[in-house]
């Protein structure tokens, strides 16, 4: 998250603010779309709503993530994979 924040602020510094909005709002639907997977995870006592909601969620959030400019989302992507190469680094360093 600190990356993404960094990121913003240094587009949001640079005066372009549909390049900033763009990448805001891919970040955004990801988080949603890794919220709907989640929501799919939960055990049928914990659900609120029924599943095939959460696949819908996850579709349109997939969806439109995908409508902003390559761009943006190749440089979110890999942000999101420098992420996970990162936690996985300390991950490994802190369990041996």
């Amino acid at each position: 998250m600190i990356v993404v924040g960094v990121a913003i602020a240094f587009l949001v510094l640079i005066g372009d603010v549909k390049t900033t909005w763009s990448f805001s709002a891919f970040n955004v639907l990801i988080y949603y779309a890794i919220t709907n997977f989640a929501a799919l995870k939960l055990s049928p006592e914990e659900r609120l709503y029924p599943k095939w909601l959460g696949w819908v969620g996850l579709a349109a959030c997939l969806f439109l993530a995908f409508w902003v400019e390559q761009q943006i989302w190749l440089v979110g992507l890999g942000l999101i994979l420098v992420g996970l190469i990162w936690h996985s680094l300390i991950h490994r360093l802190i369990n041996g």
